[in-house]
């Protein structure tokens, strides 16, 4: 799958909930491996921020990402809708401090995407594959966010508000086929009881009956009724019964819980990098939506270091055992430092050398510390690509290969006896007049113990 990008700018204005500003928003296509990022266009020199999990610097009540002085708040829902399209790469124009809120959705959103378009870019789309589970907890919230090993994208969400009118609620997304019908229309909410707390805490300025559901657990009474529309600039709220404020209809049965589906799908763009995990969420929040975000791009990471890391499956039968290393090296012991090739390509070969106790030089080398040494590591190395050079070869044993250069070796780690060692060997370039010159690597699990660059001469035997 490659990356995508969209067909043609689109635009969006509003007030945002949490500043009451009117802003003006514009989505432009970027190129390749550029991710999303934010550019706040009314700020001098127009500081981007890159859509990144470490650069959220608040999560009350939305997503805000900020660099130095400059942030936008509110970035969840238009992630969501970004990531639903299949766009990895845009820039985001804003001309003030929040994204609107719109009708408290991504529904806008996600048609004005769908209306121009998305194309096809030339880089292959990189996923971060979730291997084995991941959980993130909050003690004090009871929320907890655990990924599963999945083939695809998939999201359950489960809330519990402990309400006798929001009653717990699941709902469940795989894949973005369903997104715009299924999940984008969801409005976020909360309940009356909690508003003016928000008003007084300097948020919801744009908060209107219009861009949010609000529960109501109980009937207030009118002075505190009046007052409360006073703050929202209304003339009228009516609580006619416990439910929904001025009998609002739901879009979904389980709206609250697709809305949080909408959360998450947005917060985990932070990733930087579309999921293929299943995502279970016990009552999910932007705070550990984002301690979620953050750790699986700290796994991703890992996985990349440990992306060129050789597997060893010892069951596996070898492509060369013992007695065909031999036949095609002339090395023999105590020099022969290779028992097996497990891999081998035009352009690379893996072998392994287990280490033993029984070693000839550990006598003789730190006897009560026994260390393989590191010339023994290089000598194994070079004897790993000599094998991938035979293999352009017809008569293997007619020719000797020799050193002429050995550059930027590095020694990381300790090899012991007990340690398993797999060499990795590339071609750094085609072999030409029996040069080959080769980047070699040494890894003992997932550490790198050794690497160094090897250029040799393949000479016919006289």
């Amino acid at each position: 799958m490659k990356e995508h990008t969209l067909k043609e700018p689109i635009s969006f204005e509003g007030k945002g909930l949490h500043t009451g500003e009117y802003v003006f928003v514009t989505i432009k296509a970027a190129p390749e491996n550029n991710g999303i990022q934010f550019c706040r266009t009314d700020l001098e020199g127009a500081p981007l921020i890159t859509a990144d999990a470490t650069n959220v610097v608040n999560t009350k009540r939305c997503t805000t990402l900020g660099k130095k002085e400059a942030t936008v708040q509110t970035v969840e829902h238009l992630l969501a809708a970004l990531v639903g399209a299949g766009v990895d790469n845009a820039i985001i124009e804003v001309n003030g401090p929040e994204i609107p809120i719109l009708d408290g959705s991504a529904k806008a959103f996600s048609e004005k995407i769908e209306e121009v378009g998305v194309i096809e870019q030339d880089r292959e789309r990189t996923y971060f594959e979730v291997e084995s589970p991941i959980t993130v907890k909050d003690d004090e919230t009871g929320a907890e966010l655990t990924v599963l090993p999945s083939d695809d994208f998939e999201v359950t969400a489960l809330i519990d508000f402990d309400s006798p009118v929001l009653h717990k609620q699941y709902a469940t997304i795989r894949g973005f086929d369903s997104f715009k019908e299924e999940v984008a229309d969801s409005r976020t909410f909360t309940f009356l009881h909690e508003i003016e707390g928000l008003l007084d805490a300097g948020l919801i300025k744009g908060g209107d009956l219009d861009n949010a559901v609000v529960f109501v657990n109980e009937v207030l009474e009118n002075g505190k009724l009046s007052n409360l529309a006073q703050k929202l600039n209304k003339t009228d709220i009516r609580v006619e019964r416990e439910g929904i404020l001025n009998t609002t209809a739901l879009r979904h049965p389980n709206e609250p819980a697709r809305h949080k589906l909408l959360d998450i799908i947005g917060d985990l763009a932070l990733v930087g990098k579309p999921i293929k995990g299943h995502i279970i969420a016990k009552k999910p929040g932007h705070t550990i939506n984002n301690k979620l975000a953050r750790e699986l791009k700290r796994v991703f990471k890992l996985q990349q270091k440990l992306a060129d890391v050789p597997k060893y499956d010892p069951t596996v039968a070898p492509i060369y055992d013992i007695n065909d290393i031999s036949s095609k090296l002339q090395h023999r012991f105590p020099f022969l430092l290779i028992d097996k090739i497990i891999e081998l390509s035009d352009k690379h070969v893996i072998g392994v050398k287990n280490v033993t106790a029984n070693e000839p030089y550990f006598p003789g080398h730190f006897p009560n510390n026994p260390v393989m040494p590191g010339v023994l590591q290089i000598e194994a190395m070079a004897q790993t690509g000599g094998l991938l050079v035979m293999e352009h070869i017809d008569d293997p044993h007619g020719y000797d290969t020799y050193f002429l250069r050995i550059d930027k070796a590095r020694f990381r780690q300790k090899v012991v006896p007990g340690d398993t060692i797999l060499f990795r060997l590339e071609l750094i370039s085609p072999i030409r007049r029996g040069l080959c010159e080769m980047k070699g690597r040494a890894y003992v699990g997932n550490k790198l113990v050794a690497e160094a660059e090897l250029l040799a001469q393949i000479i016919k035997r006289k």
